[in-house]
């Protein structure tokens, strides 16, 4: 006999034969070769027939594979093309496309496996999956905010490319929008990044959504000098600007009584896309100022000067003064080139009155090389002036 269960079975078999009383068992178990392939072949040949029997199986999973991959493909290539049409963002029509794709790729997957009767591991894996994108999404809960907040800010795009915003206290150029962060470059020369998620959830400004920009400052004058007379003098000077819109239109207004002065509140609008706010703001102050000098508006310091309405009585001694502290001194004039320029629109100190956009945004691509391919935002039509136009508008 060849092993232990057959001489028991023999055994067995002639005890239960009928008119069988007794049963002598002396069946000897032969030992096996020490070359005995018969069972790795036993086992083998039990592969095989195996293989046979899920061949269908598999012919039929590979079949489910390919045309799982194949609509994978598909659908990606129709997302890509749907979104096309509603988003301008390369990179985030790829993201989009490819998840949807890779979605179409995993529900062919759990086909086959409830083909193959795993449906358990099936389960199994898509639970673990979903398990495990929870456990990874509260693990780098930061990055996911930051890169769900670039979808949302590329979709709703509150700014574009070159568009100048205020966005966490940082005033700056937009550069790039990319998976993590948003790049300024900063009125300063400098590039800031930001994170998307702070992006998203604070107050943003931007000053290139609509050209016009108004602006305004604060300038006293004496209580003995006519407040109409002021206005007026003010509004001409804004009238005359050519920087500064006529529509809509420019006001003086009284803000408020100092210790020693009327304070008059100046607005004015000017095309922030064309000038720079800085400049003209410089150039108007500037020029009020002259204009109340020229026209005898007093303009007191309430830090330092005290105003005697009635004047303070003053003794001359031939050329010296009464306290004897020397000779009066001559107010040296200024030169006849520096009076035309004190009234000019825009001084050399001043540098024109354009916009930075366009010195910005070549410092932008001197200081550090940003990837285009990670840009989320389209570049923006019409908000950085043109190099003609800046050279038009110097001076």
């Amino acid at each position: 006999m060849e092993s232990e269960e057959l001489k028991k079975w023999a055994g067995d078999l002639a005890r239960n034969t009928q008119d069988v009383v007794a049963v002598v068992n002396r069946m000897e178990i032969l030992d096996p070769p020490v070359w005995d392939f018969r069972l790795a072949s036993r086992g083998l040949l039990t592969l095989w027939r195996e293989f046979i029997l899920s061949l269908p199986f598999i012919v039929f999973g590979l079949l489910i594979l390919v045309l799982s991959m194949g609509a994978g493909m598909l659908a990606a290539g129709g997302a890509r093309g749907f979104l096309r049409r509603r988003i301008r963002t390369k990179l985030l029509q790829n993201v989009i496309a490819r998840g949807i794709g890779v979605l179409v790729f995993l529900c062919g997957a759990y086909l086959i496996l409830r083909v193959f009767g795993l449906t358990q591991l099936a389960l199994t894996v898509v639970g673990g999956t979903g398990l495990i994108g929870l456990v990874v999404g509260i693990e780098v809960r930061e990055t996911t905010e930051n890169f769900l907040a670039s979808i949302f800010l590329s979709m709703q795009r509150p700014f574009e490319t070159g568009d100048l915003v205020e966005v966490s206290g940082e005033i700056g150029y937009v550069q790039q929008l990319n998976m993590r962060t948003t790049i300024l470059m900063t009125l300063d020369g400098n590039l800031v990044q930001i994170p998307n998620a702070s992006v998203y959830r604070s107050n943003l400004r931007n000053f290139t959504t609509t050209s016009n920009r108004r602006d305004d400052f604060v300038v006293g004058i004496g209580y003995d000098d006519a407040i109409d007379e002021a206005q007026e003098i003010a509004r001409q000077v804004l009238a005359d600007h050519p920087a500064v819109l006529n529509d809509p239109e420019p006001s003086v207004l009284v803000d408020s009584l100092g210790r020693s002065t009327v304070n008059l509140r100046v607005y004015f609008w000017l095309n922030g896309r064309t000038h720079s706010w800085l400049k003209v703001r410089s150039s108007v102050i500037r020029l009020v100022k002259h204009a109340f000098q020229k026209h005898g508006i007093s303009m007191p310091d309430e830090a330092r000067e005290v105003v005697f309405p009635q004047g303070v009585p003053v003794t001359m001694l031939e050329g010296k003064l009464a306290d004897g502290h020397g000779a009066i001194p001559t107010k040296r004039l200024p030169a006849e080139s520096l009076q035309e320029e004190v009234g000019a629109v825009s001084t050399k100190a001043e540098a024109g009155l354009y916009s930075e956009a366009v010195v910005i945004e070549e410092q932008a691509k001197q200081a550090q090389p940003l990837k285009e391919g990670e840009n989320l935002l389209p570049k923006s039509s019409g908000t950085a002036v043109s190099e003609k136009e800046t050279e038009k508008s110097k001076p």
